[in-house]
């Protein structure tokens, strides 16, 4: 059980579907982390961890700007040097969307990662 890619999946479906938000459960500490990093660069709004004494849920605020996101299985290893390979995988162009990686820096967008100069791994994309 995936609890990134589940929570990924029912962003881009309530998205297609024009919904104003949506309750992603089961949450992670993984989930949130990028749930901020994808609220950092514009493409989510607010979103709350709901305290449910199970595993808990988050409740995320859609702004309609999501065209695609998903998790990146299996979590492929990135150096520094070999991002724009990677954006090329899975994004439409250049300049369009973020790659999320998880860093010993913690989890950033790709373009933190390369002003910090750390490699790390691939967990999702969005754009």
């Amino acid at each position: 059980m995936d609890t990134l890619a589940n929570g990924l999946t029912t962003i881009i479906n309530n998205e297609t579907r024009n919904k104003r938000e949506c309750v992603i459960k089961p949450a992670s500490k993984l989930l949130g982390r990028v749930l901020r990093i994808m609220q950092l660069n514009g493409y989510i709004g607010e979103f709350e961890f709901i305290d449910d004494d199970r595993s808990g849920k988050f409740k995320v605020q859609l702004l309609g700007r999501i065209n695609k996101c998903g998790a990146v299985r299996p979590r492929f290893p990135v150096k520094v040097d070999k991002f724009e390979e990677w954006e090329r995988n899975f994004l439409p162009s250049r300049e369009v969307g973020i790659l999320v990686v998880s860093t010993p820096k913690g989890v950033l967008s790709h373009k933190e990662a390369k002003e910090k100069h750390v490699g790390g791994r691939l967990l999702a994309f969005a754009y």
